[in-house]
């Protein structure tokens, strides 16, 4: 399984028991969700290596618990440490509206009402306190910030994102 034909579920932080179980903090709002997956793909020196899902439980309401059938002792489980856990796109739920996963709306035109085109979404910053679309607008980059009150309509349809920005935002990177 290649990474780009998955999503980020989350990290292993930690271990639970000397049984070889891991706990795996989520980015994911709804974490009961994942509690009845077949596998999973732990990425391994850049590979996405696949590991069945003996059991899979809530811990502490913002943890998952794993018990994989592949590790049974506390030394292999240490191994895991801090790897990354990533699952197929198509466990995602789909998302209606103006609901949408960051890396669907990579490629997708930001319009603003009044400017029209903006540019195209690179990517969708996420490392800061406010998320950000990083928009190419001919030879630059704009951030612009994602936030409910600017996005007016997520067309999956035409691949565009409508906002409303605030006056001379775009300015700011000229």
């Amino acid at each position: 399984m290649n990474k780009e034909a998955c999503f980020y579920l989350g990290k292993i932080i930690g271990k639970y028991s000397f049984r070889g179980e891991l706990l795996v903090k989520t980015d994911s709002d709804n974490i009961t969700s994942y509690i009845n997956l077949p596998n999973i793909f732990i990425e391994i020196e850049n590979r996405l290596v696949p590991y069945f899902v003996k059991r899979c439980l809530v811990h502490k309401s913002s943890l998952l618990r794993f018990k994989l059938e592949e590790i049974s002792d506390e030394e292999t489980a240490n191994e895991l440490m801090k790897k990354n856990i990533y699952l197929p796109l198509e466990l995602l739920p789909v998302l209606k509206g103006n609901k949408f996963y960051y890396h669907e709306v990579i490629g997708f035109k930001i319009i603003d009402q009044k400017q029209g085109v903006i540019g195209d979404v690179l990517k969708v910053i996420d490392q800061t306190a406010q998320p950000l679309f990083e928009v190419k607008n001919k030879n630059k980059i704009i951030l612009i910030p994602l936030h409910d009150d600017l996005m007016i309509k997520l067309d999956r349809a035409n691949k565009s994102i409508l906002v409303k920005l605030p006056e001379g935002l775009i300015d700011l990177f000229n």
